[in-house]
């Protein structure tokens, strides 16, 4: 194992993409409300470095109102392929909007379109009536470069623990867990 998680992490992470496992990025997030409602879903890590891991979403979803109210989350990436996982345990915080617009204008123009016309996480009557808003954003910005929503964004996920999962015979896994603490990481190898 490498000193440094984000090392770490990144060379399991290409071996993920050369296994050519579908989505090597798609990790679950578990978010809290501060009632204690956990909730959990899938969503795209879109990079990373020893800041972070960051995502993006509609700063209105259910995820991002638990989050303004718990900060703490939990990522995983369950890259069952090659018998191992990653396990990020930290804090989510918004990135800036110069950041989330640099992505934003990285998307095709038809996920820009997207962001717009999605309330995310809210109830809707039926699929028409997001085809319908999708189509009027569409002709709204028919011409030009199509605006940053303010309601949507990224969040970076601050890791205060990261643990490596690798499966071995007779269960006798390997676990390495990375703990930040007075500016370093400390490494500790866990019992399968």
């Amino acid at each position: 194992m490498n000193n440094n998680p984000f090392e770490q992490f990144e060379l399991w992470f290409k071996e993920a993409q050369q296994a050519e496992i579908i989505e090597a990025n798609a990790m679950s997030i578990a978010t809290a409300s501060s009632e204690g409602e956990i909730t959990i879903r899938t969503v795209f890590l879109k990079y990373f470095d020893t800041n972070g891991f960051v995502f993006f979403t509609n700063y209105e979803s259910k995820k991002a109102q638990q989050i303004a109210e718990n900060p703490n989350v939990a990522l995983l990436f369950p890259w069952l392929k090659l018998e191992r996982q990653v396990k990020i345990m930290g804090t989510a915080e918004k990135i800036s909007a110069a950041e989330s617009f640099k992505y934003f204008a990285s998307r095709p123009r038809g996920s820009q379109i997207g962001a717009w016309c999605s309330k995310q996480s809210s109830v809707i009557s039926s699929r028409s009536v997001l085809l319908n808003k999708f189509e009027e954003i569409k002709q709204k910005y028919k011409d030009g470069q199509i605006p940053l929503p303010s309601f949507w964004g990224g969040f970076r996920v601050v890791p205060k623990k990261i643990e490596f999962w690798q499966g071995k015979t007779n269960r006798l896994h390997d676990r390495f867990l990375y703990t930040h603490a007075n500016n370093s990481w400390e490494i500790e190898h866990l019992s399968p």
